[in-house]
């Protein structure tokens, strides 16, 4: 190793070796805060801090999810909290900003919670109403199924266990609890901790108690010395030195206050006394002076005396089966007596508790006998033992002789008994002292002594008689120094000396006992509070002796260098430290635990830390904007490290700093340092950097919208610290400019982190199909972004929400740049560029600030002539379309129309939807577009209905004339594309303007008149096929010449063989023909109203051509086969048209009454004349006919 390596590690060394003894000084400090506080309590109201989740932690929830999401756990679900929780896990879980969350320690399982709650708060309030389960219900049933799944497979009660754990260090800890806490916050280890701890005699009460009084006496002395030194800090203002010194007097008596609030007394009476420090001197005084600051009514004390009987020996006189007993009694106080025991065996255990205020009580005890003689009033007395205890006095039982009567035979009557008196708390010491003071001329005899306290500040050494309650003498011990002294010749008595020194007096005492001299110098020493710490004069003689001494002041390690070091660090005078240097380091590790620890802190200390930083900025004098201004250094350094910090509590501490700087006194202190003023300067520079900086990162700096109200908090504090002082509200304009330049930045950030986690790069030289790709999922995820800042920032920004608006517009300005090129190079009748506009434009239609905005506009800008250009394509591709339809057409029935129709109506619904899709944001386009499209479809469907006009027409043409015709299926395929357009034309040409419904109303007379026209023509044809059938009955007219050449031969060969008569099989024929035409158009046409109207006009039609035939007869009588085939087919075509569903208005209309009442009359002619020449036929209705 070279000699400048050496002298590197040496001054690494002495680095380290400063730092450990700095860092033991305050841990020595921070013991006596712990141990004997006055000024600070551990607070109970602060937030509870959740437990951190870590980077572990945060892989298993995301492994939990994802095995609910492939159906790997037993939690059933229905389909919408599946997508809920689907739509958590990829936005959410796996976002590389919850790993930064993770990552700033400042994110709990409370987070990961709330997210999933505000997140499933929209999905259901966008779910239908259900009846009889309302949405609360389905949110809380969906967060107890989120908390199952993140619990997963855990066992129930370990959350409990460990918030319960977490409660009790978040709220309160012991004494035991904070010494181990800043071991670890300073590095002390554990033996040193216990050195320190029994050198600074922690568990003594009275020790801290003079310790602070030590202190409170040296830093009046330190105001006291910089005011007459004048070495003052350098103020802003010269006036403020007068004043500094005037603070730290207040500071000091408001701490002598607090302690002298403090109970001395917790057994007995609660003294609260403030007594007023005087410096009189003050010696031994008689009690009735009446000048005293002390009278016997201050001194009172409480004592407790436990007498336990156990047993009496040398009882010898009495018979052993004759009964004995005890008393026991407090001079003044009641008499207590054991149980009865008999004389052989004269043993009690019996305790007796008694209350006294004599520091010398007697104590009576006396055995009694049992006299059994009828005169005896009173029972004898066997022996008794007096006994004047003190707070010094054994404790265990020990045997003490009795007194007995004259001429008792028991000469050695022993009895055992234990007699204890506790001391009261404000007894600090008791003994019998030698002594005498020079004021009170009192010969030089032995007392006894107790050291009370009356209050925090009042001690009085006290002497007593016996049985007296009130001291005889008392020295208020104020102002005297204590310290040992060489033995005084000339008095008698006392072995060992120590005196009480003060202006004018001074009273020597003594003692027997080395030990106990120097137990009354330690207490004296606490009591009088004086710098000075007297040292037995062994010490002062010999300087490394290991042994000898009474009481080491110190017990610590016998390594001599390490007692020196402990002792140097015990005895060091706190008023000599910087303790502003020294609490910046306390506070600056306490912050680096408490960041480092398992909880979710954000930079707030823990109530026990809280507690302590309190406690010794009280104690120690550390000024409230230095110790808040190395808060803020130390918190920014943390936040600019990208750890979360709470925003609140850099805003409490810069209006600290702000308002002292400011003259306001938040505190007290109105002085205000040139050194505060420059650190404040530049933590406001400082932190405005920040604050800008998280503004302007506002997506990573506040992930999610965690920690709930940072943000807000972040947008108060910036404005606070633009306030040039206290009371001057920042100018609303200069807020707004400064939070535009941050949101504008803030928008170049997130879309080039956005194109970061896409992995998308901008290639002019790509293929167009792969930057369309790539634009339409940017343009998911740019929507993604601005919900999300809508749903987790736009709180916070609620004063700013045009700004909020502007930061969108500038983000979606960038990614206009990425679209425009990609748009550019796509086919010029390429269609696959709208689904990306409707992905934006039924994004951006819903936004209140973002619809009809300057990207919006654009938007629609670019899309409008594609979408112009489309529509015109289409239109020209259904014109072309219906002109090759019909041309080849087969008139197949499909669906509800031809194979033409359909198609047809498909594409006109289909391109009327696609428009509607687009949802175009402008009204006045989305207008045009609505009518030009029910325009188009208009004329589509009245070129449709024409060419099916034409079809049908030339279909009826080629038609057979004869009862063998049967309509063709495309004739009915034809009826039914004119009443699937009859339909479709309600849904694709109507429009609400008048000119339009004009329009449509044309188009549907179009259709009915066609229909009309169908039907007649249909009518017709069926009306000629009935002509031909009464043609062929016109043969047998009577007096033609047929008829009579068929009469004459039926005659003339009814001489010779059996001729037949003429059969049915035209009346068969033709009901056949009209049945089977019924069924084809019952079943081939799909409109029922349509079916009946046609039913009725050729029921009619058909009525009305045989009556018209019958008129023309009307003077001729009927042919018996013209009458049978006339009364068979009327009676079967009423028949038929009624099963058919033709009303009976319309089936006994005057056609068929002339026709039945004509061949009713007929019938009854041909009755008489031929007789069964009818063969059973008849208008008269029948069941039983043939049908």
């Amino acid at each position: 190793m070279t000699r400048r390596q050496q002298w590197k590690e040496r001054e690494r060394f002495q680095k380290e070796e400063e730092e450990r003894k700095m860092n033991l000084q305050i841990y020595v400090f921070v013991l006596r805060c712990i141990a004997y506080p006055f000024n600070a309590k551990q607070p109970t109201d602060m937030t509870r801090r959740q437990q951190k989740v870590n980077k572990q932690q945060l892989q298993t929830v995301k492994e939990r999810f994802l095995a609910f999401l492939n159906g790997e756990t037993q939690i059933v679900a229905d389909e919408a909290f599946c997508n809920a929780v689907r739509s958590y896990y990829e936005s959410f879980l796996k976002s590389e900003r919850a790993s930064r969350m993770v990552q700033s320690g400042g994110c709990s399982a409370n987070d990961f919670r709330e997210v999933f709650k505000k997140n499933i708060e929209r999905r259901v309030r966008s779910l239908p109403e259900i009846d009889g389960l309302s949405k609360e219900t389905v949110l809380s049933s969906w967060i107890a199924k989120y908390d199952a799944i993140y619990r997963g497979e855990e066992d129930t009660r370990r959350p409990t266990q460990r918030a319960h754990m977490g409660s009790v260090s978040e709220l309160i800890l012991s004494k035991e609890q904070l010494y181990e806490m800043f071991q670890q916050i300073l590095g002390v280890r554990k033996f040193e901790h216990q050195l320190l701890y029994n050198g600074c005699q922690l568990d003594n009460v009275d020790e801290q108690a003079a310790q602070i009084r030590r202190e409170l006496d040296g830093r009046l002395q330190l105001a006291e010395n910089i005011a007459r030194e004048r070495r003052y800090p350098k103020f802003i203002s010269a006036d403020m030195e007068v004043l500094y010194v005037e603070e730290l007097r207040s500071s000091v008596n408001l701490l002598m206050a607090n302690l002298e609030s403090l109970p001395v007394s917790k057994g007995g009476p609660d003294f609260k006394q403030k007594l007023k420090r005087s410096s009189m001197n003050n010696s031994f005084l008689d009690l009735g002076d009446e000048g005293d600051i002390l009278s016997k009514s201050d001194v009172v004390l409480s004592f407790t005396l436990e007498i336990v009987i156990v047993e009496v020996h040398g009882l010898k006189s009495l018979a052993p089966n004759q009964v004995v007993y005890c008393t026991m009694e407090v001079e003044g106080g009641e008499k207590l007596q054991t149980d009865q025991a008999e004389a052989s065996r004269p043993q009690w255990e019996t305790q007796g508790d008694f209350t006294t205020t004599h520091p010398l009580p007697s104590v009576k005890v006396k055995l009694f006998t049992e006299r059994t003689g009828v005169l005896a009033l009173e029972d004898k007395e066997l022996g008794r033992v007096v006994l004047n205890p003190t707070t010094n006095s054994p404790k265990q039982a020990e045997f003490h002789r009795m007194v007995v009567p004259r001429n008792s035979p028991d000469t050695d009557l022993r009895i055992k008994l234990a007699v204890r008196m506790d001391k009261p708390p404000n007894m600090k010491h008791s003994g019998f002292l030698y002594a005498s003071g020079q004021r009170l001329r009192k010969r030089w005899k032995k007392r006894y002594f107790v050291l009370v306290q009356v209050s925090q500040y009042t001690f009085a050494m006290c002497s007593y008689r016996e049985k007296k309650a009130e001291p005889q003498e008392l020295m208020q011990l104020e102002g005297y120094t204590v310290d040992y002294c060489d033995p005084q010749p000339g008095l008698q008595g006392g072995c060992v000396f120590f005196n009480a020194v003060k202006e004018g007096d001074l009273v020597i005492f003594a003692c027997d006992d080395e030990q106990d001299r120097v137990l009354w110098v330690q207490a004296m020493y606490r009591a009088t509070g004086q710098s000075y710490k007297p040292v037995p004069p062994q010490l002062n003689r010999t300087t490394n002796r290991k042994e000898g001494n009474p009481k080491p002041p110190t017990p610590i390690s016998l390594n001599p260098s390490q007692r020196q070091g402990v002792e140097d660090l015990i005895s060091a005078t706190p008023s000599r430290f910087d303790h502003s240097t020294l609490f910046r380091v306390l506070q600056k590790k306490t912050l680096q635990h408490r960041m480092n620890d398992s909880f979710s802190c954000l930079g707030w200390f823990s109530p026990g830390q809280v507690f302590v930083l309190d406690e010794y900025c009280a104690r120690y004098g550390v000024r409230g904007c230095h110790r808040h201004l190395s808060y803020l250094k130390d918190l920014m350094d943390y936040s600019e490290k990208s750890a979360l910090v709470d925003p609140t509590l850099l805003h409490y501490s810069y209006a600290f700093c702000a308002s002292h700087i400011h003259g306001n006194r938040p505190d007290g202190m109105g002085t205000v340092t040139v050194e505060e003023k420059e650190q404040f300067e530049s933590i406001r520079s400082r932190l405005m950097t920040l604050l800008m900086n998280q503004i302007t990162h506002f997506r990573y700096c506040f992930p999610f919208g965690r920690p709930d109200g940072a943000l807000k908090a972040t947008l108060s504090l910036l404005e606070r610290v633009l306030m040039r002082d206290i009371t001057t509200p920042v100018p609303s304009e200069e807020m707004k400019n400064l939070l535009q330049k941050c949101l504008e930045k803030a928008a170049q950030i997130n879309y080039s982190q956005l194109l970061d986690y896409a992995q998308i790069k901008v290639d002019p030289e790509e293929a167009a199909d792969k930057q369309l790709e790539d634009m339409l999922m940017l343009g998911e995820l740019c929507i993604e972004v601005l919900q999300q800042n809508d749903e987790h920032h736009s709180e916070a920004f609620s004063w700013w929400s045009d700004l909020l608006a502007d930061h969108a517009e500038a983000f979606l300005c960038l990614y206009r740049q990425n679209l425009d090129s990609a748009l550019q190079v796509q086919p010029a009748d390429s269609w696959n560029t709208f689904p990306l506009f409707q992905l934006l434009n039924n994004f951006l239609r819903t936004d209140p600030h973002l619809c009809n905005g300057p990207f919006h506009k654009h938007l629609q800008d670019v899309f409008v002539p594609l979408v112009v250009r489309y529509i015109d394509l289409m239109e020209s591709s259904i014109a072309q379309s219906i002109h090759r339809g019909f041309e080849q057409e087969t008139w197949q029935p499909v669906s509800n129309g031809s194979a033409t129709s359909e198609d047809l109506f498909w594409k006109l619904d289909a391109l009327q939807m696609f428009v509607l899709d687009l949802n175009w944001p402008e009204p006045e386009f989305a207008k045009h577009l609505e009518q030009r499209l029910k325009l188009m479809a208009s004329d589509m469907m009245e070129a449709c209905v024409k060419r099916t006009k034409s079809a049908f027409d030339a279909k009826m043409q080629k038609a057979s004339k004869s009862t063998e015709f049967r309509v063709p299926l495309s004739v009915c395929t034809m009826f039914n594309i004119l009443m699937d357009a009859k339909k479709q034309c309600s849904k694709l040409c109507v429009l609400d303007c008048s000119q339009e419904q004009q329009y449509h109303s044309r188009i549907d007379v179009l259709i009915d008149e066609t229909f009309k026209e169908m039907i007649s023509s249909l009518i017709s044809k069926f009306a000629v096929v009935l002509d031909g059938v009464l043609s062929k009955l016109s043969r047998y007219d009577e007096g033609t010449f047929f008829s009579s050449i068929l009469s004459f031969t039926v005659k003339a060969a009814a001489k010779y063989v059996e001729v037949p008569k003429p059969g049915m099989d035209l009346a068969d024929t033709y009901i056949t023909f009209v049945r089977q035409n019924q069924d084809i158009l019952r079943d081939r046409i799909s409109d029922e109203l349509y079916i009946e109207n046609l039913f009725e006009q050729w029921y009619s039609s058909s009525m009305k051509a045989v009556c018209v035939w019958l008129t023309d007869r009307l003077d001729l009588q009927l042919h018996t086969y013209q009458l049978k085939t006339l009364i068979k087919i009327v009676k079967k075509t009423y028949r038929d048209f009624r099963l058919q569903g033709v009303l009976d208005g319309t089936l006994n209309n005057r056609s068929y009454e002339t026709i039945y009442n004509r061949l009713t009359v007929e019938e009854a002619t041909a009755a008489v004349k031929a007789g069964g020449a009818l063969q059973g036929l008849s208008m008269r209705d029948s069941d039983e006919e043939d049908i």
